[in-house]
């Protein structure tokens, strides 16, 4: 089957009892028994629901899998993997370029019981080779990563952490498992911000894990039952929704970031653009390698001030600014105040995210209206006055 065949018809019959084409809701908490623990497979819908269990079935097999649990946020299905694997005395292994989120839970709640976090280039493979310990639970990883889309080499680091007795988690959610498949790539846990692009309407708040080895997969499916942050049936109904179009609005976000990119690394005013389609992209090679497309996310560094960086990102006609990506609108982000604010701004520029980075998700609108909108805003700019330009002027 292929995979836009998946996301309309895997785990997704017309309903037997009425014949409806789209699966119903369930929205039910509780399910009548035949007898004392005697149920059709349901109880409580923090347990199990129908609506819950087809899109975890779906998105399973989108990935390649066959195990899935859906939380109520990206951020509650990070925690339930760390939670799962990590605990005082042991250690997790992540890139330099992570999602603010995710250092801002692996710093604030997990080092203050007695976790050791690493932050290893995992453009280096000698350097998370000698990173990883005895006492290295999981290597984890992004890959592209949020927000410069670096891209590593998950099948050569998942080698590495299987060889010292690690697990290896890579959060999908850039590439989606459209472009990218990471348990082919060796990785035992993918991850997933299902708000995102899987969802890719901008209308719900969803997390996910899936994997392939029931043992593996197990503390985490424990952990959805007995925490119970669980996603409701009717957000899981919308992302059931959302999918049916998901290979449609990956190529077309993929085209427009495509098109941006090129457009923006044109630009006088633009220092260097961060996009794995690009062959000036340090990852670029390894894109093309693991990935069967390039994403639609791009991030750039402008040639200007922090003050003009924040008056682009606020004046954009099309790119609304916003905290998200992956949806149909286009939208613009600065990190440094915005998603990655929770990295102290000193760890911020030591790991190369700059005061005049600013990511880009582009939406399925046309492409010439969003180069459009961002090269005007560009131009609008004016030329770069170099350092001291502007006193030498007023001084004459």
């Amino acid at each position: 089957m292929e995979f836009s065949t998946k996301t309309i018809h895997f785990n997704q019959p017309s309903d037997p009892t009425t014949g409806a084409v789209v699966s119903p809701i369930y929205q039910t908490t509780t399910y009548q028994q035949e007898g004392p623990g005697e149920n059709m497979g349901f109880d409580y819908s923090r347990t199990n629901n129908p609506t819950r269990k087809r899109l975890e079935g779906v998105l399973a097999e989108l990935e390649g899998a066959t195990h899935c649990a859906v939380f109520g946020s990206g951020l509650a299905a990070e925690h339930a993997i760390l939670q799962a694997y990590l605990k005082p005395g042991t250690e997790i292994i992540v890139p330099q370029d992570v999602y603010g989120g995710t250092f801002r839970m692996l710093h604030k709640v997990f080092e203050p019981i007695g976790c050791t976090v690493t932050d290893v280039d995992f453009a280096d493979l000698e350097a998370v080779n000698r990173a990883v310990t005895r006492q290295t639970q999981l290597v984890w990883l992004e890959s592209p990563t949020n927000p410069r889309l670096l891209v590593y080499d998950i099948k050569a680091i998942a080698k590495i952490a299987h060889a010292h007795g690690a697990l290896v988690v890579v959060d999908n959610t850039f590439a989606t498992p459209y472009f990218q498949q990471p348990l082919d790539l060796g990785a035992d846990l993918a991850l997933h911000s299902v708000t995102k692009y899987l969802a890719g309407h901008s209308d719900l708040i969803q997390g996910a894990v899936i994997a392939r080895d029931a043992a593996v997969f197990e503390p985490v499916g424990f952990l959805q039952n007995a925490l119970g942050g669980v996603p409701s049936a009717f957000d899981c109904w919308l992302t059931l929704r959302g999918l049916k179009t998901l290979e449609l609005r990956m190529e077309r976000h993929a085209v427009n970031a495509q098109r941006i990119a090129e457009a923006l690394e044109a630009h006088p005013r633009v220092k260097r653009v961060y996009f794995p389609g690009l062959s000036s992209h340090p990852g670029h090679a390894m894109a093309k390698a693991q990935m069967t497309g390039f994403g639609g996310m791009v991030s750039f560094e402008l040639d200007g001030t922090p003050e003009e960086a924040s008056a682009f990102v606020s004046n954009r006609k099309y790119f609304a600014l916003g905290e998200s990506l992956g949806g149909v609108r286009a939208l613009v982000c600065l990190p440094c105040k915005m998603t990655h604010a929770a990295i102290p701004a000193k760890t911020r520029h030591a790991l190369g995210l700059s005061d005049t980075l600013i990511r880009l998700s582009p939406g399925i609108e046309g492409t010439k209206d969003l180069i459009g909108d961002l090269i005007g805003g560009l131009d609008a700019l004016g030329a770069r006055t170099a350092p001291g330009e502007e006193a030498l002027a007023s001084s004459i």
